[in-house]
């Protein structure tokens, strides 16, 4: 892979997950009843982020929970054994307003997975998804309701996030798999 461009420094994604925790309050009317749902890997720290931003502003945070799909993908070899929301009994997303927090949207494949691993642990009230970024070149019928910055890439391309604790630096990438 060669590196292309930086498109999102550290300071750039603070304002961008602080834009998308204003936008999930006004949309919910406060963090009441809200859980964000954090897709593993990455989609993890992004949902405390926007959890700490929202704590900030109105006083209370939104519970934060991981979510392994694994189990539920349809376009992987290899399948963990253990796709479950991470932390919490199967019962405890029921009744509530459930935002799912990925880094990047591209062809709905992780989200249609993590709706079908969240849907069998109850029927929350609502499922909403907030992205960091959407690279578009969607194979099923999904979108954001939360964007952090629409990207438009081509096929060849890789966006690639960069964040705590997973990696050193706090940035958003594009690489092209080309040379």
């Amino acid at each position: 892979m060669k590196f292309k461009s930086r498109i999102m420094d550290e300071s750039a994604m603070q304002r961008a997950l602080v834009r998308i925790s204003h936008e999930i309050t006004e949309r919910n009317k406060g963090a009441q009843g809200l859980v964000l749902v954090g897709i593993k890997s990455r989609g993890i720290p992004l949902a405390r982020m926007i959890s700490d931003n929202i704590l900030k502003s109105e006083g209370v945070g939104p519970e934060v929970i991981s979510l392994d799909i694994s189990l539920y993908r349809d376009d992987l070899t290899e399948i963990s054994a253990d796709a479950q929301v991470k932390g919490k009994p199967d019962g405890e997303i029921k009744g509530k307003k459930i935002v799912l927090v990925d880094d990047v949207l591209f062809t709905g494949r992780t989200v249609r997975a993590a709706i079908d691993a969240l849907l069998a642990g109850g029927r929350p009230a609502a499922i909403q998804l907030a992205v960091l970024i959407d690279r578009g070149h969607r194979e099923l019928p999904i979108r954001a309701d939360y964007v952090g910055k629409n990207v438009p890439t081509s096929l060849d391309e890789v966006v690639a996030v960069s964040i705590p604790p997973y990696d050193d630096v706090t940035a958003v990438d594009i690489y092209s798999l080309k040379d």
